[in-house]
């Protein structure tokens, strides 16, 4: 049977709030008090037992030991330390955005399949569809129409 695992059928992921401040600590290489001011400081966000612990997961243990890395190595102060970590998230939110983005794109590129259309003034000045490479008709009738057309935003 897995230790970790046990009868119960719990198995914890890097997300999984499971080690008190002391566990974290030493396994981030640093000082409950540090943590604790992190935790102030909004650089890491510990999950809270009913009673008001803090419970720190895997994930928080690696943030923590970088925070420290760029803290102790690379002389960041924890202003800094702060921005580098709200634009990580932003970039990791933008990813995920794309990846959604290009799902919805590659979605609707097969329902629409490689003869999509493209949409062009007709010869009355009304909305006609061609093949995409194409042009309509041109128009032998003199128009005094005028349309404007707005693109998407």
């Amino acid at each position: 049977m897995d230790p970790v695992q046990g009868s119960g059928g719990f198995s914890p992921d890097d997300e999984t709030p499971v080690f008190v401040i002391s566990v974290a600590a030493q396994l981030a290489g640093m000082h409950a008090q540090t943590l604790r001011q992190y935790d102030r400081l909004g650089l890491v966000s510990p999950s809270r037992t009913r009673g008001g612990g803090r419970r720190y997961s895997a994930r928080d243990v690696t943030l923590l030991r970088e925070v420290q890395r760029l803290s102790q190595d690379e002389g960041v102060s924890l202003a800094g330390i702060q921005r580098i970590l709200d634009l990580e998230n932003q970039v990791k939110a933008l990813r995920d955005r794309v990846i959604e983005l290009r799902g919805q794109v590659d979605a609707l590129k097969s329902v629409l399949g490689s003869g999509s259309r493209v949409f062009a003034a007709g010869r009355a000045g009304e909305v006609v569809a061609v093949r995409a490479g194409q042009r309509p008709a041109r128009s032998v009738i003199p128009s005094s129409d005028v349309v404007i057309w707005r693109g998407l935003r």
